[in-house]
């Protein structure tokens, strides 16, 4: 299965996301970047969306945009919102630099009714085989900084991520496995030996009381 949103530019990580989030709902994207994301739910599918970003550049691209973002470091700042305010909350490719997932994780679960987390993947063979013939903290293209200057302070893999998921309360309710080239809008949905051959994971989660659901 090849993830390919034909005349659309997004990131085929985010091509993926955006399918799964229903018309006419409210979003809230943590870390958005400079948009792309809110900026294609809002036009094709008439959300609501509200985005956080802690780059000020970004921000100001989001709102030159028209989007309702706001400069804040959510790892600083406490989220101030009602009990299932949003309908999805989603951490694109932002967990990695999450002081506290766990914690993080828990408030979205109560501020949203699901979250979508996506993620490159430690586990790659690539990444396997630097650390194993060189020695070395893994660099290349979706891992692009040195070990001091980066701003990843977790590595995780697909494995880590679904036993963390069952340490908490909640629930995977879907999943896809893509491999993809950074910023590339063509990926490859993996489903043999995921933890080696996937550069990216995506989650569909719900808080465990609410499961009504099996996985993808």
């Amino acid at each position: 299965m090849t993830v390919d949103n034909n005349d659309k530019a997004m990131r085929s990580d985010l091509q993926v996301i955006s399918s799964w989030v229903a018309p006419q709902s409210r979003v809230l994207d943590l870390g958005c970047g400079q948009g792309d994301l809110l900026y294609y739910l809002e036009r094709e599918k008439q959300v609501q969306g509200v985005g956080i970003e802690a780059d000020e550049k970004k921000a100001a691209i989001c709102i030159s945009r028209g989007l309702s973002v706001l400069h804040e470091n959510f790892n600083e700042d406490v989220l101030q919102y009602p009990h299932n305010h949003f309908d999805y909350c989603i951490l694109s490719q932002t967990l990695q630099q999450v002081y506290e997932p766990d914690k993080l994780i828990m408030r979205l679960l109560d501020i949203g009714s699901k979250i979508i987390v996506s993620f490159p993947n430690f586990s790659h063979w690539r990444v396997r085989m630097q650390l194993l013939c060189y020695g070395v903290a893994p660099k290349n293209e979706h891992l692009p900084y040195e070990w001091y200057n980066t701003p990843n302070i977790r590595v995780i893999s697909i494995k880590d991520f679904k036993k963390f998921i069952r340490t908490i309360n909640a629930t995977i309710i879907k999943e896809v496995a893509l491999n993809s080239k950074k910023n590339e809008r063509f990926g490859q949905v993996v489903h043999l030996l995921p933890d080696w051959r996937a550069t990216y994971g995506i989650f569909l989660l719900e808080a465990s009381q609410k499961k009504d659901g099996g996985s993808f």
